[in-house]
């Protein structure tokens, strides 16, 4: 198992939104590939939901009930992506090397 420092942050949350770690040395496990795939659905979406923003932004023409809407998925997204910036950031400086 993984030092209690190298524990992963996994992209959900759990009971009462509390973070849920992983602990393992097998980067190819279930796990491990479970959570690579929902954060690349995250940031997808993230992408996705960025474009229709940038859209919705520019039509005079959204009411303020499309407009609230648009900020409340915007704001879990951006949750979303903060919390793979997170947890790959950790990775990062977990496997960088010494002096660098």
């Amino acid at each position: 198992m993984t030092a209690q420092d190298e524990l992963r942050l996994l992209p959900w949350s759990g009971p009462g939104g509390n973070p849920c770690y992983l602990s393992t040395d097998d980067r190819d496990g279930f796990m491990s590939r479970l959570a690579d795939n929902i954060e690349a659905v995250q940031l997808g979406t993230a992408a996705k939901l960025l474009e229709r923003a940038s859209e919705t932004l520019d039509d005079r023409d959204a009411d303020t009930e499309e407009k609230q809407r648009l900020a409340k998925e915007l704001t879990g997204a951006l949750r979303d992506v903060l919390r793979v910036a997170i947890s790959r950031g950790h990775l990062l400086a977990v496997n960088e090397p010494c002096g660098i």
